[in-house]
């Protein structure tokens, strides 16, 4: 009977050490095959809120992909819902100040902000720039463009509101077609408000987007945001196009293609001579659009008077003759 007892306790005994070692194995393996399958989960998982914080990132900031397609219809569109991008800390500063970015290694132009207040709005005529060579400078010219030049040097940052000159820091290669129908609008609504508010400071800042090691800057970003009253007078984000019509455009280092210009002869000559020209006063009494800045006089119909600031415009009535005597030039874009 002993015998027996002894003989099922060790049964039993042996049954129950195989049975928890099969355990004991197969709890191993499922560790080991969880910790496996949690590394490599975990290691996905890392990958893709990689991707998503690289995404995230982009979007703190107006890239070069962000820009929209150009509709071939409109000098500018409005960006990040017309939000500018500044912080909460940027918005409240009511000093006056101007930053320019420095150049990078390929010479181009980087960011150039502002605090603009009327302290820094200049008070002289604008001076001479034709010393700055901008990245991706050409002089061409083409028919069928004002002024029938492509390219303008173009302020970051327009004289009208920080008086800057030959800075080249501010200024880049930019088409006609941007510098007039694209930023000068937004310029002269913060100069609007400026003149309107003297008291007040608008958060300014241009940044030119470049595609890659391109000399030729895509367009710029804009933004805008009047201080005092939190953006109630002055607020947007717009990106503008540097695009011409009807021009193909090499942005990788200027060169460009379009309809041959087929004037002859020096064409500042060419518009100075026309500039002092009487030979089209009919005599009679005309009325026309003044742009006391520039000293151009306008047709009431002509698309500049839209984009001019409401400062510098005045209403004429009069002989043609006797506003060129006073030293202004008719517009060459309605011919008046």
């Amino acid at each position: 009977m002993f015998k027996k007892k002894v003989i099922l306790l060790a049964l039993t005994a042996s049954f129950l050490f195989s049975s928890a070692g099969c355990a004991g194995i197969e709890s191993s393996a499922n560790r080991q095959y969880d910790s496996e399958v949690s590394r490599e989960v975990g290691a996905e998982r890392s990958s893709l809120i990689g991707e998503v914080n690289a995404r995230a990132a982009s979007k703190k900031g107006f890239t070069v992909s962000d820009i929209p397609k150009w509709d071939k219809k409109h000098p500018s569109v409005r960006v990040h819902k017309n939000r500018p991008y500044f912080t909460k800390k940027q918005k409240k500063k009511k000093k006056s100040y101007e930053s320019y970015g420095k150049l990078d290694s390929l010479g181009r132009c980087s960011t150039a902000i502002s605090c603009i207040g009327r302290d820094l709005m200049p008070t002289e005529k604008r001076g001479e720039i034709g010393s700055v060579k901008p990245t991706g400078w050409h002089t061409v010219k083409y028919d069928g463009i004002d002024g029938v030049y492509l390219y303008n040097r173009c302020h970051l940052i327009g004289y009208q509101l920080t008086g800057e000159n030959a800075n080249e820091r501010n200024l880049i290669t930019g088409t006609r077609y941007m510098n007039v129908e694209g930023m000068l609008p937004y310029e002269n609504e913060v100069a609007d408000y400026l003149w309107s508010n003297p008291k007040n400071h608008v958060l300014y800042r241009v940044r030119p987007i470049f595609a890659g090691k391109d000399l030729l800057a895509r367009g710029v970003l804009m933004e805008a945001y009047s201080v005092e009253d939190k953006g109630e007078g002055v607020s947007f984000c717009v990106f503008c196009y540097n695009v011409q019509p009807g021009i193909t455009i090499n942005y990788r280092n200027g060169d460009s293609d379009g309809p041959a210009y087929t004037g002859s002869g020096n064409n500042s000559r060419q518009e100075e001579r026309r500039d002092t020209d009487t030979s089209r006063d009919d005599g009679k009494e005309h009325t026309y659009i003044l742009n006391t800045n520039t000293r151009k006089f306008h047709l009431p119909s002509c698309s500049s008077v839209e984009t001019m600031s409401s400062r510098n415009k005045k209403t004429y009535t009069g002989k043609r003759k006797y506003l060129i005597r006073k030293g202004y030039s008719p517009c060459h874009r309605c011919n008046p």
